[in-house]
């Protein structure tokens, strides 16, 4: 199979998700209304600078968009019988994953580029904006893969696979700088927050605005592009293995 064959593929796949899923009003209010209100029920009351408002909404809003519907599209399509359909096509796993983790990644982008934008008219503006770029792009790319690997249960219950993502998600917000920088948290929290993906986007992002860091750069790009691979991989892997048990 030639690579345009399969980039076409993908792209046939990604564009179904996205007429299906990705343009629903949950969504949308998953990815801009839910950081919003999560921000503000943490800052309100406290002295909180702009640009730490906006570097705080922009990780929760990709972090939250990106992973918004990748958990379901397995559990959805195994229920509605679409599933064994779509792997009677002339695709494999790696292609359906691909997909479904492009469309998320269009998602993702697109919300956190309207947010950005939207800052900018207010006065908000990125020091670095090709370092916010790769983060942003990165990111979204990292936290789709994270989702399509929460869906590798072979359950056709959404709400069995939306209730684990809820258990890891909301934990990881609260835990990777979001809400309190790296270098204002204990030992032992600061420890913990090392080992969640969406502080390395959150340290980039501070440094995309010339925030106070506690991971250098190159340590934080090093270990996203880590996780990326990792659950790229992971998902793949666990799908085709799961893949029978949807039949």
């Amino acid at each position: 199979m030639s690579t345009v064959e399969w980039l076409t593929r993908v792209w046939a796949i990604a564009k179904k998700d996205m007429k299906i899923y990705y343009f629903k009003g949950p969504v949308i209010i998953s990815g801009l209304l839910l950081p919003l209100f999560l921000y503000l029920a943490y800052a309100w009351g406290r002295s909180i600078g702009p640009v730490e408002a906006v570097v705080s909404i922009i990780a929760m809003s990709l972090f939250f968009t990106s992973t918004a519907i990748g958990p379901v599209i397995a559990p959805w399509e195994t229920r509605s019988r679409t599933f064994e359909r779509l792997l009677s096509s002339p695709v494999n796993m790696a292609m359906i994953l691909m997909g479904d983790a492009l469309a998320s990644t269009i998602f993702g982008v697109g919300i956190t580029l309207t947010i950005i934008v939207f800052s900018m008219v207010m006065g908000v503006y990125p020091a670095n904006i090709v370092l916010l770029a790769f983060n942003v792009l990165a990111s979204a790319i990292c936290f789709s893969f994270l989702g399509l690997l929460l869906s590798s249960p072979p359950s056709d219950t959404p709400a069995n696979i939306m209730m684990l993502s809820s258990m890891l998600k909301f934990p990881l917000i609260f835990i990777s700088g979001v809400f309190t920088p790296l270098g204002e948290m204990p030992t032992l929290m600061m420890i913990i927050a090392l080992l969640s993906p969406l502080t390395y986007t959150t340290e980039l992002l501070r440094q995309s605005y010339h925030l106070k860091l506690a991971i250098p750069t190159y340590w934080a790009i090093t270990a996203l592009i880590t996780y990326t691979i990792t659950f790229t991989l992971a998902s793949i892997k666990l799908h085709e293995r799961n893949a029978p048990k949807r039949l």
